[in-house]
This record gives C-alpha cells, sequence and structure tokens, in this order.
C-alpha cells in the first residue's frame, strides 16, 4: 500500500505519460470521429510514441485501451465503430498506462461542439467535486474526509452521486486497496500516511444515483437515461499534502 520514494519516481513518470495521452487527445475528440478510432489512436501513441504499455487491454479480460463513457454512460463504455461522437455530446474517456511496472489512471471529459448549459453544468460541477476530495489529501486525513467533500459538492449543486463504484489503491497492480468512496462522513475511514497513492474518480448523476449494467457485461448506464460524468487522477500522499500524478502538461 506504502509506495517508496523510488516506486513513486516511477509513478510520477507513468503518470506524466498519461497526461501526455490526454493531450495527444484533445486535438482528436470532436465531432465525426468514432470511439474506436480513439482507441486505435491511443494505442498506438501509447505503445509508439511513449513506449508505454495500454494497461486495461486485456485486463479483466477487456479488449480494449480506453472506456468511452458518451451522455447517460457512467462508465465502462466500451470502444465502438458505431459509436460516432456528435454536436452536444459529453464524453469521458478512461485511460491507464503502465511503465516501468507502475499504473497510472485518469479520465476526462470533452465536450464536443455546442453542449447544452446543463450539460455542461453538470461537467464542471463533477470537475470541481473531485478537486473538493482531492485537496482533503494529506497524512492524518481519514477517507471519509474525501468522500464527504465530493458528496457535499454534488448535493449542494443538486446532483446525486453514484455509489456503486468508487477510486482504489493503484500500484504494481491496477486496482489495490484501498478503496475510495465518494460519499462519507468526515473522521471516519482508514487514516491516510504519506506513500500511499489511489484514484479518485466521482461520478455524478443528473438525475438518480440508481444505475444498470448493459448485456455487454461492462457498460454501464444511469437507470433514468439522465447525462452522467466523471473526472479521475491518480493522487499520491506527500509528507505535507498531495501530489497528482497525473495532470496534462500546461494544465
Amino acid at each position: 500500500m506504502i509506495k517508496t520514494a523510488p516506486q513513486l519516481a516511477v509513478m510520477r513518470e507513468a503518470g506524466r505519460l498519461l497526461g501526455q495521452v490526454f493531450s495527444m487527445l484533445d486535438s482528436r475528440v470532436c465531432a465525426g470521429q468514432s470511439t474506436l478510432e480513439l482507441d486505435a489512436a491511443v494505442e498506438a501513441f501509447i505503445r509508439h510514441d511513449l513506449q508505454a504499455r495500454p494497461a486495461s487491454l486485456g485486463q479483466y479480460d477487456y479488449p480494449f485501451c480506453i472506456n468511452t463513457s458518451i451522455n447517460e454512460v457512467v462508465c465502462h463504455g466500451m470502444p465502438d465503430a458505431k459509436a460516432v461522437l456528435k454536436d452536444g455530446d459529453i464524453v469521458n474517456i478512461d485511460i491507464t498506462l503502465e511503465k516501468g511496472g507502475f499504473i497510472a489512471d485518469s479520465s476526462k471529459m470533452y465536450m464536443i461542439g455546442a453542449v447544452a448549459p446543463k450539460a455542461r453544468r453538470l461537467v464542471e460541477m463533477t470537475f470541481e467535486a473531485m478537486w473538493a476530495g482531492i485537496r482533503q489529501v494529506k497524512p492524518g486525513a481519514r477517507l471519509g474526509d474525501i468522500g464527504h467533500a465530493i458528496q457535499s459538492h454534488a448535493q449542494a449543486n443538486g446532483y446525486s452521486v453514484v455509489r456503486e463504484y468508487c477510486g482504489h489503491g493503484i500500484g504494481r497492480e491496477m486496482h489495490e486497496e484501498p478503496q475510495i468512496l465518494h460519499f462519507g462522513r468526515p473522521g471516519t475511514g482508514l487514516t491516510l500516511r504519506e506513500g500511499m497513492v489511489f484514484t479518485i474518480e466521482p461520478m455524478l448523476n443528473q438525475g438518480s444515483a440508481k444505475v444498470r449494467s448493459l448485456k455487454d457485461g461492462w457498460t454501464v448506464v444511469t437507470r433514468d437515461n439522465s447525462l452522467s460524468a466523471q473526472w479521475e487522477h491518480t493522487v499520491a500522499v506527500t509528507a505535507d499534502g498531495f501530489e497528482v500524478l497525473t495532470l496534462q502538461e500546461g494544465a
């Protein structure tokens, strides 16, 4: 669970490279692109340009490098040649990258063309909720502090928090302990220690928090077909606070 300084250095490099993947995507995610085309672009960039490994490919028998979750899709959307982005869509792209034996994990929302104000607000408030959770991270804080900050921000702005999926410890494995819930009570849960590394990745819905899984075994959608948004970063606990390992360069 606790990463050494040399291990953190490797994870920092994996996170830096993952930030470059999103920078590459910024000019590619647009109307007319299929999510399968985006998956191919990410795989080629990670393997050939960055000399790294797309960690999601083959994990739990998942056949793609990225998740592409459009509009009412909460998470784990599968790339598809028929899933072509169109004006007004919001889409979450979730990517993992392994370099030097350690994994970084991040996701980002993209707004395609002229997005409705309500959809734009959901995307922006979800981003703020993620950062409200990240800002709680420091030695001695509790996991419940993170969840409470996210939940409070979401509910104050009229959104529900998906409870079935959470953040997670990360390192040599994509999913390690502890689980990072995006709801909770302050002052409860595991105490944070320097060297812990985990993801914070809240999913907020416009309507009900209830979700359902599709027949493909991966795709999760809102039960009431309301819009959903998610942001994610990999975060390390430092001696006096936190370090976000997956920030984009220049962002």
